[in-house]
This record gives C-alpha cells, sequence and structure tokens, in this order.
C-alpha cells in the first residue's frame, strides 16, 4: 500500500511543478522596444560679450614739445568675456595702422601720417595671436587649439612706432584710427 500512495504522492508533485513552470512562463513572456534618444551639436564659436567699450583711446600721441610719437602710450586691455568654441579651434587677429583720417596726402618731409603697433589676442591658445602693422608678414597672427575650450580673451596693444622712423613727427589730425579684428572660427 506505500507503493500505491507514492505514485499519486509523485503525481501531485508534477502537477505542482508543471503548473507553476506555466505561472512562471506567463510572467516572463514579455515583449521589449528599445528606443534610440538621439542628438548633435554643432561646431560653433562664439567672441563672448566684450567687457569694455570696445575702444583703445590713446589720447593725445604725441610729446607736445617734441611733436614726436610719445613712448609712454598705454590703453587699458579689452576683454572677450565668456568666450567659446565646442571644438577644435583657431583664433585670429589682424589690425591695421592708425593713421590719419583728414590729412589724406602724402606728408611732407619729416613728418609721417601713420602709427605701427602690435596687437595681441591671449588667453587662448598657450602663446598669444599677435599681429605687428609695420610687418610685412604676420605668421603668429593665427593660433590653433585642439580641443573645445570657454574662456576670455584679453586683447592689448604695445610697441607704438612711427612710420618712417622714431625721427619724424606726426601730422597734425584730431582723428587718427585704426582697428583690431579678432576671428574665432571652429575646425572640424
Amino acid at each position: 500500500m506505500r507503493l500505491i500512495y507514492a505514485i499519486p504522492a509523485l503525481a501531485l508533485a508534477a502537477f505542482a511543478a508543471n503548473a507553476q513552470a506555466q505561472s512562471s512562463d506567463t510572467l516572463t513572456d514579455t515583449s521589449a522596444k528599445d528606443f534610440a534618444v538621439i542628438g548633435s551639436v554643432p561646431a560653433l564659436c562664439s567672441g563672448g560679450t566684450l567687457s569694455g567699450n570696445g575702444t583703445f583711446d590713446l589720447g593725445v600721441l604725441t610729446d607736445t614739445t617734441t611733436g614726436l610719437l610719445r613712448t609712454d602710450l598705454s590703453a587699458p586691455d579689452q576683454v572677450l568675456a565668456g568666450s567659446f568654441c565646442s571644438t577644435r579651434s583657431t583664433i585670429q587677429i589682424v589690425a591695421t595702422p592708425m593713421t590719419a583720417q583728414n590729412f589724406t596726402t602724402t606728408p611732407p618731409s619729416g613728418f609721417s601720417r601713420t602709427v605701427n603697433y602690435v596687437a595681441t589676442a591671449s588667453g587662448w591658445t598657450t602663446v598669444p595671436a599677435s599681429f605687428d602693422t609695420s610687418a610685412v608678414s604676420n605668421a603668429a597672427a593665427t593660433q590653433s587649439r585642439d580641443t573645445a575650450f570657454t574662456g576670455d580673451i584679453t586683447v592689448g596693444l604695445s610697441s607704438f612706432s612711427t612710420s618712417g622712423g622714431s625721427a619724424l613727427r606726426l601730422v597734425s589730425d584730431t582723428n587718427y584710427q585704426g582697428s583690431v579684428t579678432v576671428t574665432l572660427t571652429a575646425v572640424e
């Protein structure tokens, strides 16, 4: 009789296992879908915000006693705050000499109507970009960096000189003007 009771017990155990397997199959019978999340960031650069007024005001250019270019010319730096490029980039600085705007003819002997200078843009690359308005070529005017970057760019002027030589006096003019342009370019 013990065998008779053993068979129903085995059958019951098999039925319970089968029911559990069916129940488990229904719980794991799912359908999953994956969705891609995509986007892009373009290569872009921004010159930031100018912290000054955008003018290098040097005041009176000459020593009023000698008529020669002042040796102590200076103007506060201009800062482009929060400049950035989202990829590799180049910074380029280009400048034009200061020239008399009203006196446009050839100056008389012993005079000049042009002031040269060196413009620099620092903070973007380890070597500042620089442009000398008296130079024939300006290899250092363009500098590159290999990574995305954000930071301030400081633009300054120095090394003022009279075109034609330091012994020349500048012609009188109420408006000597030059310009400096800083350009950031994304390199893809």
